[in-house]
C-alpha cells in the first residue's frame, strides 16, 4: 500500500557509522550491519547513539520507504542487543529497562494515548515510577528464577 511505513526490528550487529554532510548542511548518518545492509537517519540523536555502539550487537528499529525504483531505509531507533545489555552491573540493566519499559508504557499509564495537554513532570514521574519499580522487580525475580534453574 503506498505511503505505509511498517516498522521492522532486528538483532544486529553494527559495524560502521559513517555521517555526511548534505547540500543543505544537515548531517546523514548511515549505519551498516554486519551483514552489509543499510540504515540511513537525520535525526542526530540516534546517530549519535549508533556511533556510540559501533561494533557492538544492537536491536534496530527502522521503516523502509519506497521512492520510485529505491527502497529507503530509515533508522527509527538503535539500542544494545539484549546481550549486550545484560554484561553490565545487573541492578542498572533492571532499572533501565524498566524505565524504557515505564516511558514506552507511559501514553497508557497516564490514560491516552495522544494527549491533548502536556502532562506536568512530576505528575508524569509519580505515575511512572510506581510501574517502573514493578517492572524491574519482575525482571530480577525472573533472573533469580534463572539462576536457580541454572545450579
Amino acid at each position: 500500500m503506498p505511503g505505509y511505513q511498517r516498522t521492522v526490528e532486528t538483532v544486529t550487529t553494527l559495524q560502521q557509522v559513517r555521517t555526511f554532510e548534505t547540500s543543505r548542511g544537515n548531517v546523514r548518518y548511515v549505519a551498516r550491519d554486519s551483514e552489509g545492509r543499510e540504515y540511513t537517519t537525520f535525526r542526530e540523536e540516534i546517530g549519535e547513539r549508533a556511533q556510540r555502539l559501533e561494533g557492538k550487537g544492537v536491536r534496530l528499529e527502522y521503516h523502509e520507504t519506497q521512492r520510485g525504483r529505491y527502497t529507503n531505509v530509515y533508522l527509527d531507533r538503535v539500542d544494545p542487543a539484549p546481550a549486550e545489555m545484560s554484561t553490565g552491573d545487573a541492578d542498572t540493566d533492571h532499572r533501565e529497562a524498566a524505565w524504557r519499559t515505564a516511558v514506552e508504557a507511559a501514553p497508557w499509564l497516564i490514560g491516552e494515548s495522544e494527549p491533548h495537554e502536556e502532562v506536568p513532570p512530576d505528575e508524569l514521574y509519580d505515575k511512572l515510577r510506581p510501574f517502573k519499580e514493578r517492572v524491574a522487580a519482575d525482571i530480577e525475580a525472573g533472573d533469580a528464577q534463572h539462576e536457580d534453574e541454572d545450579d
